[in-house]
């Protein structure tokens, strides 16, 4: 394997780093159970990435149920607390400094059923979550009921294919 393509041709780099505060205030809240942070978007870096902080309170509720993703690869690193990941073929209980790695079309789940926890999530390349998020908060937000064809039609706008 080697370097990638150059993406920057000066000379003498440049000052361009963006520094995001650990106690920042979230960018989105999903209900009273999730705390999103948008720590780096797609947008942002150019489409290289997209790298989100997910807050997710000790409250009963599920996560992301098994899906998987036609144009982009998913990354969970837990932070704190515990997560309960699923690599397509089974669920483990993942702790501070766990890693899940799930290239395009690896299903894949998320739950917290043991209490507040946090993990990043990484998205590569960038796509455009924030829409999928901000349209789940408002859904959950509004109470709204969507029919099977409408859930269908959201995750098929948002590279989710649920299995």
């Amino acid at each position: 394997m080697s370097y990638p393509k150059e993406l920057y041709h000066g000379d003498e780099g440049e000052v361009s780093g963006t520094m995001w505060k650990g106690g920042s205030a979230p960018d989105l809240l999903i209900g009273t159970r999730s705390k999103v942070h948008y720590l780096a978007t797609g947008e942002s870096t150019g489409g290289q990435y997209g790298l989100y902080r997910w807050d997710m309170a000790a409250e009963p509720g599920r996560g992301a149920g098994a899906h998987f993703h036609r144009t982009m690869s998913e990354s969970f690193f837990v932070l704190s607390g515990t997560v309960a990941l699923y690599d397509g073929d089974r669920w483990a209980d993942a702790s501070p400094g766990d890693f899940l790695f799930v290239p395009p079309g690896g299903i894949h789940a998320f739950d917290n059923p043991h209490g507040a926890a946090s993990m990043l999530v990484l998205f590569a390349p960038g796509a455009p979550r924030e829409a999928y998020f901000e349209e789940l908060a408002e859904i959950v937000g509004s109470g709204r009921r969507l029919s099977e064809e409408e859930w269908a039609d959201l995750y098929h706008r948002h590279d989710q294919y649920m299995v």
